[in-house]
């Protein structure tokens, strides 16, 4: 790490009273120096844990050490959903071909590119006493779930390993490394020679990303500060679990399976809320590459430097019951390794990869007291793919738009490749804190970020474009920011202060603004038309009467979904364009017969599938959760809720993400309100949740789906945060392995 950093980490560590425990597996010396077997010395650390499971099945983990409390959390873990954990370290270390075949060989060829697991294992021993100690805690807590569960069959990892997490150290998973895309790697490594990478075709499923809002205590009832934690993610991508050492540590919120941090959630005294950014921090260079007697350089500046050539060697399941091997070169230059070519150049591809320090910042982050502290450990300057919203207990809020920037010259587009070969183009380290884009105590008393433009993450005390670099903010607006600030806004002139309810009441308000820009151009398309009498008239008088409220009684609901997707299919791509701005060209500048076309065979469509266009919402878009697969189905012909939350691309905060499978007509929530928090940090904190469908993976647990008809029925639980709340909610109170 460099110097400054450095001395950032230890003045964090020292504050947080974090232990420096030594030792290559628990991290603690062997009681009374007697050498003990493997069993009995995870024995003996389970017995140091207790696991609390609350009337949720909620974790509530407890133990002395960090450590200890790390070993509890990654136990808990596995009993919820050890599929998920073990597949994230498959996926993330780069051995997911070995479980799915030849088809994963390219995801486990960029894990490799950017770390081997000779480097991962150097990276874990380099690491400080106290992280060692943590890493030790995940390994021993995986593997002791193993060995007391001898009924469960791992796919592949049948022992966890303490430098495992080097390859999982921050973002969702796999750190940058997933913003990677595949074809290019696909095309410049596969079979044959390296040729240009494919044009990358627009993605128009459900967006993915979060929300984050800070309230200040000029606008709640209890004139405390509240935040909501709402991150947009895959349906029972993460769980929920709180987890206490007496050394510090008291977090809850949401942990993505196998890490062993709190990802998104809170403490008595601070919250984090990380919601994707697009700020630029990955860059690509055009590399000058050349062959001389038989070595490979590239040009930079006035020397030639060579290619560092290595190879790996990955092993794929074949298909009948045994495995492959495939050997692939690997090409790096001093910005990277190379992950595809362009115009018949090699490109390298540099992104953040500092696992030591991000697996620091993400665990120090979880322990802090107050936003000082929370703008120091900002400093460590390693959560690369996260915007954050914060808000503490002494009444601050704030937002951070990224964290790791690169410092770079600002002649140079960044947004496109660079050429590699002028030094010019180079990182020049990276920008501190004070100079990237922040929020602190804006005089709205109000902040906002819901993956868009930190622009207007404040209203009019936002940041200026102008004052920044354009790579630090090329982020768009969409339009669910544009509903969270007309809320927003809307709280300001009002006298009415909120309540827990009333935030959470905002975070699932109904109206859908992208239907207004929608339905406006649908009437306006039939306006130019001369308004024709018939089915036509029938459906634009009632979207035209429709109030853009999302219910599941709501028939203009249906045919507004489906026209927009259908339109957006018959339009051109606009490219170039965002989503919003797309949305807003199709439904202003698409020719008037193909608006009012696709309506009628919108409409026709809906009849065929649903017996009729007048279907209320509530019966084609569902919630149904039948296994506990990774890869989830849908039935039509099996119990499902209606569901009346619509897309993020239609402006809902509250989005809910659906899609028909192959054999189904109705669409099923996949991705979107996964796990959602309020938080009021009073003198005593108070915060409610909702999971999406439940806390285990096992379908035969009571917690499998207990909490399915709340997510419909947008009916928050009570945290239980103080033992004494917990204790007064206990289900079940045990050690692991118990």
């Amino acid at each position: 790490m460099g110097f400054h950093r450095a001395i950032c980490v230890g003045i964090l560590v020292s504050l947080l009273g974090i232990a420096s425990c030594g030792g290559s597996q628990s991290g603690l010396e062997v009681e009374q120096g007697v050498a003990e077997s493997e069993t009995e010395r995870l024995a003996a650390r389970a017995r140091r844990v207790e696991i609390i499971r609350d009337d949720y099945g909620v974790p509530h983990i407890y133990a002395k050490t960090d450590a200890d409390a790390v070993f509890g959390m990654l136990y808990a873990q596995a009993e919820d959903d050890f599929a998920r954990v073990e597949r994230n370290y498959i996926w993330a270390t780069g051995r997911l071909a070995e479980v799915e075949g030849e088809g994963a060989l390219m995801s486990d060829l960029r894990a490799r590119l950017y770390m081997t697991v000779d480097e991962a294992k150097a990276a874990y021993e380099g690491s400080p006493d106290w992280l060692k100690a943590l890493c030790d805690g995940y390994a021993d807590g995986l593997n002791y779930y193993l060995e007391t569960h001898p009924d469960v069959t791992p796919a592949l990892l049948s022992r966890f390993e303490p430098w495992m997490p080097m390859f999982f150290s921050e973002g969702s998973i796999g750190g940058d490394i997933e913003q990677i895309p595949l074809g290019g790697i696909t095309a410049f490594y596969g079979d044959g020679a390296p040729k240009d990478a494919p044009r990358v075709i627009e993605d128009t499923s459900e967006p993915g990303g979060s929300n984050g809002i800070a309230i200040a205590g000029e606008h709640t009832v209890s004139g405390d500060a509240m935040l909501l934690i709402n991150p947009h993610t895959s349906f029972y991508f993460r769980g929920e679990i709180h987890v206490v050492s007496e050394e510090g540590l008291n977090a809850y919120g949401a942990v993505t399976w196998g890490q062993f941090f709190v990802y998104q959630g809170f403490n008595e005294n601070t919250g984090w809320m990380h919601t994707s950014t697009y700020a630029d921090f990955i860059d690509q260079f055009v590399e000058d590459v050349f062959e001389q007697d038989g070595v490979l350089y590239y040009a930079y500046g006035n020397e030639k430097r060579e290619v560092e050539v290595s190879e790996v060697t990955l092993r794929y399941a074949d298909g009948v019951g045994g495995f492959s091997m495939r050997t692939f070169p690997m090409y790096h230059t001093h910005h990277g390794p190379i992950t595809h070519m362009q115009d018949g150049k090699w490109v390298a591809t540099k992104i953040n990869w500092d696992p030591v320090n991000a697996l620091q910042q993400s665990f120090i982050r979880t322990k802090l007291e107050d936003h000082d502290a929370f703008w120091e450990m900002m400093d460590i300057r390693t959560n690369s793919s996260n915007n954050t919203v914060f808000a503490d207990r002494s009444g601050n809020i704030a937002y951070y738009h990224g964290n790791f920037m690169p410092r770079r010259d600002p002649q140079f587009d960044y947004s496109k490749p660079v050429d590699g070969s002028n030094p010019a183009t180079d990182w020049n380290g990276l920008h501190e804190v004070e100079e990237m884009v922040t929020v602190v105590n804006p005089p709205n008393g109000w902040i906002q970020n819901a993956n868009s433009t930190p622009f207007t993450s404040a209203g009019e005390y936002s940041p200026r474009r102008e004052d920044y670099p354009a790579y630090m903010a090329p982020d768009a607006e969409n339009f669910r920011a544009v509903h969270a600030i007309d809320l927003l806004e809307g709280m300001e002139t009002g006298e009415d202060k909120l309540t827990l309810d009333g935030l959470i009441g905002l975070a699932y308000d109904p109206y859908l603004p992208a239907m207004d820009v929608l339905i406006d151009g649908l009437v306006a398309a039939y306006d130019e038309t001369g308004r024709p009498a018939g089915r036509m008239a029938e459906v634009v008088g009632l979207l035209e009467a429709w109030d853009r409220k999302v219910s599941a009684g709501s028939v203009a609901m249906s045919i507004a979904h489906f026209y927009a997707e259908n339109l957006a299919a018959a339009g051109g791509k606009y490219d170039g364009l965002s989503r919003m701005e797309r949305l807003i060209y199709m439904s202003e500048a698409e020719e008037v017969g193909v608006r009012l076309q696709v309506l009628m065979d919108t409409l026709d469509r809906m009849g065929e599938d649903f017996g009729t266009w007048k279907t209320p919402w509530g019966e084609i878009n569902r919630f149904q959760r039948l296994t506990g697969d990774i890869d989830l189905p849908f039935d039509d012909a099996k119990p499902s809720l209606p569901v009346g939350l619509a897309s993020g691309r239609w402006g809902a905060l509250a989005a809910y993400g659906a899609r028909a499978a192959e054999n189904t007509k109705r669409i099923y929530g996949y991705r979107g309100n996964s796990f959602v928090a309020a938080v009021e940090f009073g003198e005593r904190l108070t915060a409610k949740t909702l999971l999406a469908g439940g806390q285990s993976g096992d379908p035969a647990s009571p917690h499998f789906d207990d909490q399915a008809q709340l997510y419909v029925d947008q009916a928050f639980k009570p945290v239980a945060y103080y033992r004494e709340d917990v204790q007064a909610r206990a289900e079940r109170t045990y050690h692991p392995g118990e």
